[in-house]
């Protein structure tokens, strides 16, 4: 399933293209062909794909994909990080997480408020991996959603990951000193802001975190094409 994932998400098979037929994606793929069903079935659930009879299995517009599944998401990653799925993904960061932050300094519990200055001590841990930063910044910002209260923004946690692993994957702050002190100062706000319970001051933190993390993203991504 991956392997084929990552081939539509990636363009090889073009959305409306139908795809191949079971016993040349066996061969092309070597797995069975109760692998194969199995995997077809999946995609389907995720709107890849939608299977007709005497038609075959189309692959479907992306508009019909559904990109707050976690496979999907990782198939955009390793297919290729664009300008474009960076800016969508901030999009999509802007209009949840600043006001997620805001209802967590509303919210959080004493527990959850020191869960956050954990994890904001382990992004500031000097001499860490770009692994470690990485895993400390998505716990953050997982409690960040879990204190908000709201189900919804929890859900949301899987684009915030993927998110945040794409950003990384281009630039991670543990590559420059003035770049790793701002992100943990921007985080630092972020978490002194729900702490105090001052749901304004989180909201403008937050938005600063992403924006600095798309910026950086952004720079390296340009620099790399010229």
């Amino acid at each position: 399933m991956y392997t084929l994932g990552t081939a539509i998400v990636g363009g090889t098979y073009k959305e409306g293209q139908i795809l191949p037929g079971d016993s040349d994606l066996i061969d092309q793929f070597g797995v069975s062909r109760t692998v194969l069903r199995e995997a077809l079935k999946t995609l389907s659930a995720k709107g890849l794909v939608e299977a007709r009879a005497r038609v075959g299995t189309r692959v479907l517009p992306r508009a019909r994909w559904n990109m707050f599944d976690s496979d999907v998401l990782l198939w955009h990653l390793d297919s290729g990080i664009s300008f474009e799925f960076i800016a969508s993904l901030a999009e999509i960061r802007m209009a949840v997480e600043p006001d997620a932050a805001a209802l967590a300094a509303e919210r959080r519990s004493d527990e959850q408020a020191d869960e956050l200055m954990g994890w904001l001590r382990g992004m500031a841990t000097k001499g860490q991996s770009a692994e470690d930063f990485a895993r400390n910044d998505v716990g953050f910002h997982r409690v960040v959603a879990e204190a908000s209260g709201n189900p919804f923004m929890v859900s949301l946690s899987s684009v915030v990951e993927i998110a945040l692993m794409a950003s990384f994957t281009i630039s991670s702050p543990m590559e420059g000193g003035a770049a790793f002190d701002k992100a943990v100062r921007l985080h630092r706000n972020i978490a002194e802001a729900i702490a105090a319970k001052d749901p304004e001051m989180a909201r403008v933190a937050m938005r600063q975190a992403i924006q600095s993390g798309v910026d950086r993203a952004t720079t390296t991504l340009g620099s790399a094409r010229r």
